[in-house]
This record gives structure tokens, sequence and C-alpha cells, in this order.
């Protein structure tokens, strides 16, 4: 099969988050799909099969299949665009309903449109308090587990004790974030997900499904920029739609080759 490899949210190689693509003629059975996904040892691998008038898209970790993925969606309607068909707009087919792709060649942009999952504001629990070096301000539950701290410089200098965290199984991952203390950007956050094979997650799309609607609601504006803080960072263009955000950003292909099955 087709494989590729595309640096999401970044216009450089090495920066933002690479996801790896499969192009299938057809599903194959779910062991190989996850032992295809260990193999190539990405956060995520997409698996696209053509559907009309959609395709359908899985994404897989090296441990497990998961509900929703930006960064590799982003990198699926980059490759569809680039290597498959000249389209603008793309449709896909997905556990989290049908996601759409459209490209802006105005900005070089490809936006995304995803669900809304605002979170609600939960006691903080003391396993998670424990396994994370700096005091949380207030934690807020969607999928993942919202942690707010009270600024940029402690969400950077966070240490974890995964073991700890992972045993703490009321969520997928953990999105860590604060308000942006630059002027080019209005939140910051970093996402780790352990228990799904994930420490950090360079570049996260699903986790700005809950981030969006919450920093909307706080800094009172419609439209964000947001910077993912990790090794390679990323920007990530947002915006609040209701029930629906859009989550926009570049990608820079690394690899084009073939996978032997």
């Amino acid at each position: 099969m087709k494989y590729y490899v595309v640096d999401a949210f970044t216009d450089e190689l090495f920066k933002g988050n690479p996801a790896g693509v499969c192009i299938l003629e057809k599903w194959l059975d779910d062991i190989l799909l996850q032992n295809i996904a260990y193999e190539n040892n990405l956060a995520e691998t997409a698996f696209i099969v053509k559907n009309n008038p959609h395709y359908d898209l899985r994404w897989f970790t090296p441990e497990t299949e998961i509900d929703l993925c930006g960064h590799a969606t982003l990198a699926s309607g980059y490759i569809i665009k680039n290597f498959i068909e000249d389209n603008n707009i793309l449709s896909f087919n997905t556990k989290s309903g049908i996601l759409t792709v459209n490209y802006n060649n105005e900005n070089d942009l490809y936006d995304m449109d995803f669900p809304s999952r605002k979170p609600i504001k939960i006691e903080i629990n003391q396993i998670v308090q424990k396994a994370i070096n700096i005091q949380i301000k207030e934690t807020y539950m969607a999928r993942d587990l919202l942690i707010l701290f009270e600024n940029e410089k402690q969400v950077k200098e966070l240490e974890i004790n995964f073991e700890l965290l992972k045993s703490y199984k009321d969520c997928f991952g953990f999105i860590t974030t604060a308000q942006s203390s630059s002027n080019e950007y209005d939140f910051v956050s970093r996402f780790f997900a352990p228990n799904a094979g994930i420490m950090e997650d360079p570049v996260t799309g699903s986790s700005h499904s809950t981030l969006i609607p919450f920093w909307v609601e706080r800094l009172g504006k419609n439209k964000l920029i947001a910077k993912q803080l990790s090794k390679r960072g990323g920007t990530l263009y947002c915006e609040n739609n209701g029930d629906r955000v859009k989550i926009s950003g570049k990608a820079k292909l690394y690899l084009e080759g073939n996978i032997n099955i």
C-alpha cells in the first residue's frame, strides 16, 4: 500500500506533528491495521478507503484505535489533495461523524470542521496533582482532562510522573493549558496520553475541540491562534462555530513510499 508521512500544523520539516497516512483499496483486518500503526511508531497512523462520495478514515496510535485525531486528518486531506485527487473540499466518514477538510488557496491552510467538545468543570483529582510538579489551577472534563495553569511558563516547565498519571483512567488524554504570554498567540497547550502509548503528542488537533470552546468563553473572542509547546511545536488557527469548531493548519510532506505486507 502507498504510505506517506506528513508533518502537520507546520510548513517546516521536523516541526509540527508527523502522521502516517496509508491508502487502502479495501479494509484489512483490524489486527493488521494495529500492527502497521505499531510498526510505524508515530503518534497516529491514518488509514483511508475511498467510499463515494466520502473517504472512510480511521486513526490508530501504536496501542489502540481512537475516535478523533486532528493532525492525521489534516495530513490525510493534504495527501488526497496532492496525490489522489485535486479537490479542495474533502469529506471523511469517521467514528466522530462526517469531518470535512477544505483547502484554502489564499493562505495555504487546510481548514478542518470538527465537533465541539466543551468541557465541564470538575474537582482536581489528587492522583493527577501528585503526578504533576506544578500546582493545578482548575480541571475540566470532556474526552480528555483539561488542566488549567496560571501561566504559560508553568505549562512549559511541567514535569510529569507518567507511571502515576497512567493510574488515572477516567479520560483518554491530558490537556495542559494556559493563556499565552505572547501577543502572537491567544493560548498555549501541551498534550499527554500515556495510556495510548503517547507520552507527549507534538501537536494535537483533537484536543482543540475542547480547547476552543473553553478559551472562547474565557477570552470573549471567537477566533483564536494557538501554540502547542512541544519540542517540535505547532500553530493552529481556531474558530468557534457553535456545536462545531474550525481548526486550521499547514502541512509539509516528509516521506512517500510503500508498505509491503
